[in-house]
């Protein structure tokens, strides 16, 4: 190898060397949050609509881990997220209540609906209310799949089935243990039943003979709130950056980015600035 070739190898060794230090330094000073939150959120495309708005505004940039409501309650829990998003109000407020989190904001709200096969062989579509639906499904003994896996959903599923005196079990009654999007993958593949939150039926491209058979009932509102995780229970974590997240959520800029979101022209979600007891 003669002295040019050298020169020229040390020039390009040094350059690469430079170059990866620069880049793990832009990585080191790149400030983030680990958000925990829901399947529906995130299947819907709302996170990838809002918090490209977010981060423009403050530099932040939010990592999220789209789980079931209970699974972020434990991640949350663990001190493995920096913040929390999920819809099940009453364990959201259990959970300030437990010294988790220091405080709960509603942030904004949809609804929940059935779908099902389009012939409707369980006659839910002139049903009075939700509980009258989920009895006329099980009485007929029509398949319906449920998400069975302690999301927001799912809970919120299980009261519904209470309300109707159900106890949901037999050949009839699927649980797979998914998030929304799978749930309702699975649903249309076997032509069932099944519950779902608005966002991600609307957002959903497989729906083969399903169709939205049930709305409107109080009971189906949904509900979502951030939580701003307890600094004296997780020292460890970026509470800083995470109250400017969880404050824009409320703020006039947040509220709007949430009511801007749509799917083929229909929004999904509601911000709680527009109400925060009505369903839409």
């Amino acid at each position: 190898m003669n002295k040019t070739t050298t020169l020229v190898t040390a020039r390009c060794l040094a350059s690469s060397v430079l170059g990866l230090s620069w880049s793990a330094s832009l990585l080191a000073n790149e400030e983030f949050i680990v958000l925990a939150s829901t399947t529906s959120t995130e299947n819907s495309g709302l996170f990838e609509a809002i918090i490209p708005t977010f981060t423009n505004a403050t530099g932040i940039d939010v990592r999220v881990i789209a789980v079931g409501t209970g699974q972020a309650f434990e991640i949350a829990r663990r001190g493995d997220a920096d913040s929390l998003l999920v819809h099940d109000t009453a364990s959201e407020e259990q959970f300030v209540a437990d010294g988790y989190a220091s405080e709960r904001l509603d942030v904004m709200y949809n609804d929940f609906v059935i779908v099902g096969p389009s012939d409707d062989p369980a006659n839910i579509s002139s049903s009075a209310n939700v509980a009258e639906a989920f009895a006329h499904i099980a009485q007929s003994g029509s398949p319906f799949a449920s998400r069975g896996d302690d999301s927001g959903t799912h809970r919120a599923e299980l009261r519904l089935w209470k309300d109707a005196e159900v106890t949901p079990q037999g050949a009839w009654y699927r649980e797979l243990g998914s998030g929304m999007g799978p749930t309702l993958n699975t649903a249309a593949g076997m032509n069932a039943y099944t519950f779902t939150d608005r966002a991600t039926w609307v957002a959903f491209k497989n729906p083969q003979d399903l169709t939205l058979l049930f709305e409107g009932d109080n009971a189906l509102f949904n509900q979502y709130g951030s939580l701003l995780l307890s600094e004296q229970q997780y020292p460890h974590l970026k509470h800083d950056l995470a109250a400017q997240w969880h404050q824009w959520l409320v703020s006039e800029e947040g509220q709007q980015a949430i009511a801007d979101f749509t799917v083929n022209g229909q929004p999904l979600f509601f911000p709680n600035a527009q109400s925060s007891s009505n369903p839409p």
